[in-house]
């Protein structure tokens, strides 16, 4: 008999061949009914997989949404693929996971690539599917038999994969619908028990594109087809709802609209910014500069290009090396680690991050243990070569601007420094307008420097360090992310919830005694040996380009008044106010506000209509009546009505809200 132990603590016996799906119907009908998967010793495996021995046993219901999204995700998927085959008998299927809001499955049709006109032909018959309600049966298979199988039915894209998984490692299929008819694909799971055990109302296919067969544009060309799906129709019709509102708020449309940047094909993945673009740009840098003067900062600037061997020193070259711009790009040797640099003293990289090059101004001139901390800000412009198809607006970029900064410290410094940063992020999103955030801890990767007890000490000084800072919380969303670290550091994730519920990763601060240690960075002590200091990376931005484009969306271009490219526009009714228009913009400028006239022969409602699109957040309406009275007419962006001003009073008015917050 196995032992299975359940969350209240309570064991129930059972003989072996029992399943979770038994262990729920023995507790209530209820639960049999809720119950969509188990958790194993940890593991999410299939409700119906027989206990293997002595288990805790936790089981998962629409209650555990995390869980049961992704188990109804990766079921939508493979519905989806038997859907496409059932229609289409020819195409050969390859991969189909779950994603963040749904899922999709990359196919090799046969004649033709798939079209959006052929989804709702798709969606009917994965309804069909599940209406169907087939059981999910999974089978353990040999290599030779599967790879067999696969090759019979002309599947060349999962031969080769079954072929290359490690030896010894476990082939499992799942089988929808029973007999020789029934439909099989390769997968690890788990799933749920049937198709119907998915809601046949809560999924909509979304859009195909084109990829590539394991991502790598030397190989075949695939259609992927994508999908979002839900536990609810309830869900489901709240996110159409959400993805209605984001595509009216893309940072592309608004960009546009307001004049702020372009993008073309002359300079792939970097952004032209415009005047209006660029004076936003201007006021956040200006206020993030003088955030960081207050808090003991000192700015630097380093060099674009540096000799490739710096980078192979820093770990960046064995790790990083895909992703850089090398100068010439004709690399002799190989792209592993080791000293393929040596002699090669033309090799050049255009900078992908700033954090080596702050070490060697930290290594210039002997450091002190009373120097510590040294708080190294640069708002350094880098580049890293994303692949094209990753490339997005300006939130995914070549060329970037971080808000960058590394802090050199004692270790017994660390915690109060990171709490301090925590601060520091925190006043500055509320002042940018977001009030919500998560911290995520990202621990060790398996592909990583330094030892495991290195690591060990990093991951939990941070611990210590949010838990100081008041912020190990639910409130703020506390958790931790196995694997997710960088390469030399542990990181705090700060992500931002923006006005329609979405979450952006932005900020981070990493703990890293690797680099220090890489690129001899050292300080002398009060005991007058030479120690290795701490470097903690942190941005609360990310990057200048990515975190606009954030902040275009959140405020669908409404900007608080101090970041407003444009803060006000007076406007005549009659050409007779034409001078009196000029005198109040004169006026407004000398108070420090930007501000622009409208003097066109057109008719009010068309200028009102016309910089409400373009967001102008003020719009000063003069007549010839407001000329002789010394008032105007204030209307705010998103009202419906006005307010009559003495001119004075307008500028008083505006003048107290433009002001920056850490000003005021």
């Amino acid at each position: 008999m196995f032992r299975i132990t359940l969350p209240d603590g309570s064991v129930r016996e059972v003989a072996p061949g029992t399943t979770p799906a038994d262990v729920a119907a023995a507790i209530g009908p209820g639960l049999a009914k809720a119950a969509l998967a188990a958790r194993i010793n940890g593991e999410v495996r299939d409700i119906m997989r027989p206990f293997e021995g002595d288990t805790q046993l936790a089981l998962i219901t629409s209650r555990d949404e995390a869980d049961a999204l992704e188990l109804v995700r990766h079921d939508y998927a493979h519905i989806l693929a038997e859907a496409v085959q059932n229609l289409f008998p020819s195409t050969q299927i390859t991969f189909g996971p779950s994603t963040d809001d749904g899922f999709y499955y990359d196919f090799a049709p046969k004649d033709r690539p798939f079209t959006e006109e052929d989804l709702p032909a798709i969606e009917a018959e994965m309804r069909r599917i599940i209406a169907a309600n087939e059981p999910l049966i999974r089978e353990v298979w040999s290599r030779e038999d599967l790879i067999s199988r696969w090759k019979a039915q002309g599947e060349s894209f999962k031969a080769e994969w079954a072929a290359e998984l490690p030896e010894g490692e476990e082939l499992t299929v799942y089988r929808a619908g029973k007999g020789d008819d029934a439909w099989l694909d390769m997968c690890r799971g788990p799933h749920l028990a049937s198709t119907g055990k998915v809601d046949p109302n809560a999924f909509k296919l979304t859009r195909v594109s084109g990829a590539y067969w394991r991502g790598d544009q030397n190989n075949p060309q695939l259609s992927r087809i994508y999908g979002t799906g839900w536990l609810n129709k309830k869900q489901l019709d709240e996110h159409l709802v959400r993805l209605e509102e984001a595509a009216k708020r893309d940072h592309r449309k608004i960009g546009q609209e307001m004049d702020l940047f372009h993008l073309q094909s002359e300079a792939q993945g970097s952004v032209f910014w415009h005047p209006k673009g660029f004076i936003l740009w201007r006021q956040l840098e200006a206020y993030m500069r003088r955030r960081l003067d207050a808090a003991g900062y000192q700015e630097v600037k380093t060099p674009q290009l540096m000799d490739a061997r710096q980078w192979e020193q820093s770990g960046h070259w064995g790790k990083y090396r895909e992703n850089m711009f090398v100068v010439p790009d004709e690399i002799p040797g190989t792209e592993e680690e080791g000293p393929i640099l040596s002699g090669k003293s033309d090799l050049m990289a255009l900078k992908p991050m700033n954090c080596p090059a702050h070490v060697l101004i930290f290594r210039q001139g002997i450091k002190s243990y009373r120097d510590l901390p040294i708080r190294m800000a640069e708002f350094g412009c880098c580049h890293r070569n994303e692949p094209h198809g990753a490339l997005h607006g300006i939130m995914r970029v070549r060329q970037f601007t971080q808000d960058d900064a590394h802090i050199f410290v004692r270790e017994d410094q660390l915690i109060e420094e990171v709490r301090q940063f925590c601060d520091l992020l925190d006043t500055v999103y509320r002042d940018l307008g977001f009030d919500k955030y998560a911290i995520k801890l990202a621990l060790r990767p398996d592909n990583r420097f330094g030892s495991d007890e290195m690591w060990d000490q990093a991951e939990q000084y941070l611990r210590d360090a949010v838990k100081a800072a008041g912020r190990d919380t639910e409130e703020y969303g506390w958790e931790e992310l196995p694997g997710e670290g960088a390469f030399y550091a542990p990181k705090l994730e700060f992500h931002l919830k923006d006005a329609i519920g979405r979450t952006w990763q932005v900020g981070t601060i990493q703990a890293d005694e690797v680099l220090p240690d890489r690129l001899d960075a050292s300080y002398v002590g009060e005991d007058g040996n030479r120690h290795r200091p701490v470097m903690l990376h942190r941005a609360i931005l990310g990057t200048f380009e990515r975190f606009i484009g954030i902040l275009i969306e959140h405020h669908a271009g409404r900007f608080p008044l101090w970041l407003s490219p444009v803060q006000a526009v007076v406007a005549t009714i009659v050409s007779d106010a034409d001078d009196y228009a000029e005198q109040v913009a004169t006026k407004l400028k000398a108070a420090g506000l930007r501000v622009e006239t409208d003097l066109r022969n057109e008719k009010i409602n068309y200028k009102v209509r016309e910089h409400s699109v373009a967001k102008v957040p003020n719009l000063l309406v003069v007549g010839k009546r407001e000329a002789d009275e010394g008032t105007v007419a204030l209307r705010v962006l998103g009202s419906q009505g006005q307010q009559m001003l003495t001119l004075d009073e307008a500028v008083a008015k505006l003048v107290a809200e433009a002001t920056p917050p850490d000003l005021r």
